[in-house]
This record gives structure tokens, sequence and C-alpha cells, in this order.
């Protein structure tokens, strides 16, 4: 068996706090890490390596709404093509001289919510005369439906969740026309009371729309997994799309074996990934002491008894990927030192 595991944010996304590293136990982490050759490449983000592994192209976007749209779209919608685009509801706030985003892993929206903002969003463009239609398919995840609007370059939601969003609007030669609509989506938002009582309560407004992820279904994907383990929508559209096996995520490897068969494996590992985007050490350290306990102790055991023809750990991090291979006849050279996870993180 070939076990790939995707886990991003492994390392903490600032590597002159090493003190983060301290008193973390991970001898199963850093066993199998020592085991593993490592290479880097340039950093393009989570949803661009699941592309890329699936052989999906980049358009002007990462296609990533048509093809999550298999995943969340109604009987109805499954006929049709064209240029779809993520809209995902946010929550901006000013800081200083800068706008920064919260994307919906920071706060809760409701199904009723999101209908209702978006009704009053389809009811402000109808009279505009722009053939634009907001579509809730789920309450974190909305599609823009555009017939006749020219695509534009976007950045993926990920890049940009917690950061200032100055410099990361669209841009292309249609980017007038998507920043205004941007501006437009936030006015129409800011006024909705909704988001009134959404505040009275002291929850975040949903004061914004991010656009990211634009383009039309490929005509071709492929899958170099039997199987795929996820709780994400993307990889699991992805697994869709190529006819390949999806499975929700177990809460541990030991759950996992009983259930993995032979061939090639993905397994997506997102826990980390949140915490260190919002600098949330004590989460991050909590959730990697968790991963610890629950993937890699049973995954070094398996490793040892050559479980494995191959094992790879890649983690996306803030400025690169890093990727971990070790192969079956690695896992007995037992002079390849172990050395604290901090080391690789220079």
């Amino acid at each position: 068996m070939n076990l790939h595991l995707l886990v991003p944010s492994l390392f903490w996304p600032d590597p002159a706090l090493s003190e983060i590293y301290r008193d973390l136990p991970l001898p199963a982490l850093e066993s199998l890490l020592a085991k593993c050759s490592c290479i880097e490449d340039e950093f393009e983000g989570i949803e661009a390596w699941l592309c890329g592994a699936f052989g999906v192209a980049k358009q002007q976007d990462w296609p990533v709404a048509p093809i999550t749209l298999l995943a969340d779209c109604t009987e109805d919608m499954k006929a049709e093509s064209g240029y779809w685009i993520r809209a995902d509801p946010v929550h901006l706030r000013i800081e200083h001289d800068q706008i920064v985003l919260a994307d919906s892993r920071v706060f809760q929206i409701f199904s009723e919510e999101a209908v209702e903002l978006t009704s009053s969003l389809n009811q402000h463009f109808a009279m505009t005369g722009d053939e634009i239609e907001f579509l809730p398919l789920r309450a974190d995840r909305w599609y823009l439906r555009a017939r006749k609007i020219p695509p534009a370059t976007t950045h993926l939601l990920s890049e940009a969740a917690n950061k200032s969003i100055n410099d990361l609007l669209p841009s292309g030669v249609n980017h007038t026309f998507w920043r205004s609509l941007f501006n437009e989506v936030q006015m129409v938002l800011h006024e909705h009371p909704l988001n009134q009582s959404r505040e009275a309560r002291g929850q975040p407004a949903i004061n914004g729309i991010w656009f990211w992820g634009g383009g039309i279904m490929p005509e071709s994907l492929s899958s170099p997994y039997t199987r795929v383990w996820s709780n994400d929508v993307l990889s699991a559209s992805l697994a869709m799309a190529c006819d390949t096996d999806h499975a929700q995520l177990p809460p541990g490897a030991a759950i996992w074996q009983q259930s993995a068969l032979d061939g090639s494996q993905l397994v997506v590992l997102p826990a980390l990934h949140g915490q260190a985007q919002y600098a949330d050490a004590y989460g991050w350290r909590e959730s990697l002491k968790e991963l610890e306990r629950s993937w890699f102790v049973p995954l070094w055991a398996m490793s040892k008894q050559g479980r494995f023809d191959q094992i790879t750990i890649t983690t996306p991090g803030e400025k690169r990927n890093k990727s971990f291979n070790a192969r079956r006849a690695d896992f007995r050279k037992f002079w390849r030192r172990i050395k604290p996870l901090s080391t690789y993180n220079s």
C-alpha cells in the first residue's frame, strides 16, 4: 500500500518562533520524518496542490467552483455548464489602514441566514440589469452564476484568510467590474437587518463576499489514488469527478487501517491549518498533539511492520511545500538520526 498524507501547516508559519515547539512530545512523527527524504517546491495553496494532483490545469484561477459544484449542486443544476465562481460569505474588519478578512472557520452562519442574505443581493442586482445570481448551496459555500460577465483573476480564499485584502482583490482585464461588484455587495450587506441582529448578539457581521476559484469544469481529470479520505469538499469533489472512491476521514489511523485497501491512499488531515492561519498557537499545539496520538503513533507502528510500500507526507506552508517520502527499505535504515520537528522548519 502507498499512503500519501496531506497535512497543511505541519510547521508553524513563522520559523523564528522556535519556542512553539518546546515540550511538544512527537516521537512518532519525528521518527517517521527521520526515515524520509525531503523535497521542496513553491507554494500555491492547498487547493492548487489538490488540483495539480488530480490533473487539473489552472485557468485564470484554479477552477475550484465548478469542481466543488459537483458535490454541492442540486439535481436540476447538474446539466448546467459554463463559468462559475465561488462567492463565499466573509467578515471584513478594518485594522489601521487595511481591511482584514475572516472566513467561516471563525464564525457561524446558518442556512436560513445564507438564504436571507443572498435573496437580498439577488433582488438588488435584478434591479441593476446585471445577469447575476448568488446561490447559497451550503450555508458557508455560495456560488455566483454569471452568464455574461467576463472572468477575472482572483486569489484563493485560503490565501486571504486573516490577511489584508488590499492587494488581493480581483485583477486582470476585467478587474474594474469585479472590484465594483465587491464594493456594491459590501454596501448591501452592511445595511442588512440580519447583520444588525448578529452584531447585537455579539456575532461577526456577514458583511462581504470573497470571489475566488472561478472557471469552467475541466474536460478530463485523472486520479493517482485508489481512495481519498477527507472531510473537505474539494478533495471529495475531485474524487467524485474521477470516479475514485471517497470516504469520510476517520478519527485516527487505527480505525482507518481496518478499511484501507491495497493501492494508493490519500488522507487529508487539515486540523492544523486554521490554527496556523489565525495565529492560534495553543490550538495548533493541541491539534498537533492529537495528530501524534491518533495518526502518527499508529502509522509509525505500521511502518515498522512493513505495511507500506511508500509513505509520503506533504505539508503546504506559508511560503513553500515540503514533501517527505520514505519507501519500505528506508525504515530499516537505523542510522538515520531522529531530529526535533523544529529543525525541519528552518
